[in-house]
């Protein structure tokens, strides 16, 4: 069991990369397998998603290449198989994406019902089925299996979405890419990662227009080619690494990235007292004064993103005043609450609001992770509490963040990885 130690109260300076964008990359990963010849993908995140995404394309005849530590080579002529190992399946949220790629490459899929963090019930795929059927598949669930068929090519068709997903957005979208005629998906996300597939489809042959806006319309081809294609960087991590330099103070420099993705964030973070000043590919966070009180809705991109919700809150514990939080994508989303109230934060939840009333400064405290971005929020706690926190679960956090660790520690950060042998797995090994 690997643990992050965490000895808090340092403020943060210096310069941090930011990496390739986690939620493009699972989905151009899958995608891979629509297209006939090979795709250089480059800036990948090295993170245990893409690991596990590769491990499943590899298994299913998939030719992958290092080329260096954040480019490969992907050839899936040899593919011939549409189903994958389902126990590699269930541990990653992104496996849904397979659903759209196999659909659109084989007419069939069978895939496992994604995974990834728990903080929302099970993962609804309701619209993603909803938007293949209406494409002319067959889809059918059992004992956690998805199994879906359309023999022949999907057909083009228009898809209203009954609520804003990014995940079905993105997997119509693939779907629909090798699909008969024309799809339009309307009342679709607009997230970045969202324009960053539809510029790798685009990019190997395919004909996608509107990502970013409301109407999405694919005008289905035959065939994908291979080509080269470079991820954007992750708006999330490097929204991450601000709130922890507002929560900490100090000054960094959060480089390789989209400014104008990050537009959401830094408006909250300026109304909190911080400093943020865009660059051409980069921002300077700076914060010396208190935090200030806000409030924050979450909301689909243009808004205020759910993935930054954690993050934000743990810091506005620090504030003074009270703050609002509300939830409006996710319905259960403050499971992690209960771990900043062990720190002596001062959080009340009614639903999907949570009121934070500051209370200066956090105390370290023994803490578990219990999905990606509230992992990520509990290390930010961790970072700016007095004493010393010990966080557990760092596995979800690992999923999403490449060489957290080492990143923090180059900007001045007292944190440690280590790893300790489970005490029951000990025990049988002991007799």
């Amino acid at each position: 069991m690997t643990k992050y130690v965490i000895n808090g109260g340092r403020p943060l300076n210096g310069e941090v990369e930011i990496s390739g964008a986690k939620n493009a990359a699972v989905a151009i990963i899958p995608a891979a397998l629509m297209v006939d010849g090979v795709c250089r993908i480059e800036n990948l995140p090295e993170i245990s998603d893409v690991t596990m995404l590769l491990t499943i394309l590899k298994e299913m005849g998939a030719d992958i290449r290092v080329v260096n530590k954040r480019t490969i080579d992907i050839d899936c002529k040899r593919v011939r198989t549409s189903q994958a190992t389902f126990d590699a399946m269930r541990r990653i949220r992104a496996s849904y994406y397979l659903l759209g790629a196999l659909l659109g490459r084989h007419g069939r899929a069978d895939i496992a019902m994604p995974g990834g963090c728990n903080f929302g019930g099970v993962r609804p795929i309701d619209q993603h089925i909803k938007g293949f059927t209406a494409m002319g598949a067959s889809v059918n669930i059992q004992n956690g299996i998805v199994s879906a068929e359309t023999g022949g090519r999907l057909r083009g068709t228009s898809i209203f979405l009954d609520v804003v997903s990014v995940g079905a957005t993105m997997n119509i979208m693939l779907g629909a890419a090798l699909a008969e005629g024309r799809t339009y998906i309307e009342n679709a996300a607009k997230e970045p990662h969202i324009v960053d597939l539809a510029n790798f489809l685009n990019s190997m042959g395919a004909d996608v227009r509107g990502a970013g806006t409301n109407v999405i319309k694919i005008n289905g081809v035959t065939r994908m080619k291979g080509g080269f294609y470079s991820i954007i960087p992750d708006q999330i991590e490097a929204g991450t690494y601000m709130a922890a330099v507002a929560g900490t103070g100090g000054r960094v420099i959060i480089k390789d990235v989209i400014p104008k993705h990050l537009e959401c964030i830094s408006s909250k973070l300026r109304e909190m007292g911080v400093t943020v000043i865009d660059l051409a590919d980069s921002v300077i966070v700076q914060r010396t004064g208190p935090l200030i009180r806000t409030n924050i809705k979450t909301m689909p991109y243009p808004g205020f993103p759910t993935d930054m919700q954690p993050q934000l809150a743990t810091i506005l514990c620090q504030a003074e005043g009270t703050s609002i939080i509300t939830e409006g994508v996710w319905d259960n989303r403050f499971k992690y609450v209960d771990e900043l109230m062990k720190m002596g934060g001062s959080i009340q939840v009614e639903g999907k609001t949570a009121i934070i009333e500051g209370v200066g400064s956090l105390t370290g405290a023994p803490l578990k992770a219990g999905d990606l971005r509230a992992g990520a929020a509990l290390v930010i706690a961790g970072l700016c509490a007095s004493g010393q926190t010990i966080v557990e679960g760092v596995n979800y956090i690992e999923r999403g963040y490449e060489k957290m660790v080492k990143k923090l520690t180059l900007l001045g950060a007292d944190i440690k990885s280590v790893f300790q042998p489970d005490e029951s797995v000990a025990k049988k090994i002991i007799g």
